[in-house]
């Protein structure tokens, strides 16, 4: 049975491993070197929206979190949602009860709109997660990044929340 609960610091290693192979094996990301286990304790410390783990015993099978929008004041009320798996949890429900803990989370935390940034990689996946937890598409940034040899847009999506 998997659990969602809020991160703590021991759960860093989980959360590199599960992020690792999307940085360096795909376009989901535009990280190019995945963040280490401390880089992650530091930003599990530094939070200041809901960062949430999913976990079946003990072992670490994604993560999702949320971060300010944008750095400017006014944008207080945005946040910017992260989702990422283990391949061996995909396609099993767990994205979307992860998904929706957060999104509870950040409208009982003050948020009032989600914002997601998800690359166009061709894959449906995230996309069609984020539509069924109610996100609408808001837009699209063309070519803004360059991975694999490839220049790749991204899908802006977004849902009010409270």
């Amino acid at each position: 049975m998997s659990t969602i609960a809020e991160v703590t610091e021991a759960d860093a290693e989980g959360i590199a491993a599960v992020f690792a192979p999307y940085v360096t094996d795909s376009v989901f990301t535009f990280e190019t070197t995945p963040p280490t286990a401390a880089e992650w304790r530091a930003k599990i410390r530094e939070r200041t929206w809901p960062f949430l783990v999913l976990a079946e015993e003990g072992e670490i099978l994604g993560y999702a979190l949320a971060a300010p929008w944008r750095p400017k004041p006014a944008y207080r009320y945005s946040v910017e949602t992260t989702i990422y798996l283990a391949p061996r949890a995909a396609g099993r429900g767990h994205g979307r009860r992860l998904l929706d803990e957060l999104l509870k989370q950040c409208a009982e935390a003050g948020a009032r709109q989600a914002i997601a940034v998800i690359v166009d990689s061709g894959h449906p996946a995230s996309r069609n997660l984020h539509r069924a937890a109610g996100f609408t598409d808001a837009g699209v940034l063309r070519r803004v990044g360059f991975k694999q040899d490839r220049w790749l847009d991204t899908l802006l999506m977004q849902r009010e929340l409270g």
